[in-house]
């Protein structure tokens, strides 16, 4: 069969990830986990006094972007995925509270998502790559063979987030998941710079009610008719 690009995108907490990394195992995919992407530049940002809750000083974190080199491994055998900051392993890092209150912010910049795009345009050029994020079917990939936009209701998004980072250990509350979850939704689709909106040939997956494996399943009988 053909190998063939698919972009997958949609809200926070949809499990974008997890399918996109079972789809890439299964089908022998590159998987390319944009958002990790966009939280490696905010940690940065962060660490060094760039960015923080309340604001991020773009005129100073642009002209450092080409100091920034990003790096994601992906075990096909895991399914998993770990991701360098200029050499340091930032995987754990990425994925706190205090950079999901400022990763919407870094990404509405220009500069940043241009730099993040050309790299996984790169990574896309072969085919047989299954990416996530928020853009990756109207701004790098418009011209994918399979495009999905995932959706599930705001209720099971947070719980769905709030028992990730419990897990983790984090402390954090379900209703400061929920708000930062609600902000991330209006900074993302109203952003100036490619807001998230479906494409208009993405296939909506709304997995609210769904397993991860009967969402794999369903998932993978779409990408079967897109190759044989």
């Amino acid at each position: 069969m053909d190998k063939i690009t698919i972009a997958i995108d949609g809200y926070s907490s949809c499990g974008k990830s997890t399918l996109a990394k079972q789809l890439a195992t299964k089908l022998n995919y590159t998987y390319v986990d944009s958002g990790a992407m966009y939280r490696a530049i905010t940690l940065y940002a962060i660490e060094n006094g760039l960015a923080s809750k309340e604001d991020v000083d773009a005129s100073r974190l642009i002209p450092q972007l080409d100091k920034i080199d990003i790096d994601l491994k992906f075990d096909s055998k895991t399914g998993g995925v770990t991701t360098f900051l200029n050499g340091r392993n930032v995987e754990e890092d990425i994925r706190t509270m205090q950079v999901s209150e400022v990763v919407s912010h870094v990404s509405v910049i220009k500069e940043v998502r241009a730099k993040l795009r050309a790299s996984q345009q790169e990574l896309g050029k072969r085919g047989g790559v299954v990416m996530d994020g928020r853009d990756i079917g109207t701004a790098v990939f418009p011209h994918a063979e399979m495009k999905l936009f995932m959706t599930a209701s705001p209720e099971v998004r947070a719980l769905r987030r709030f028992n990730e980072l419990k897990e983790k250990g984090k402390n954090v509350s379900l209703e400061e998941v929920r708000a930062n979850l609600v902000s991330r939704d209006n900074e993302d689709t109203s952003r100036k710079e490619d807001p998230l909106i479906r494409a208009e040939d993405a296939v909506v997956l709304d997995n609210s009610n769904l397993t991860p494996n009967e969402q794999l399943a369903l998932v993978l009988s779409w990408v079967k008719e897109r190759t044989i």
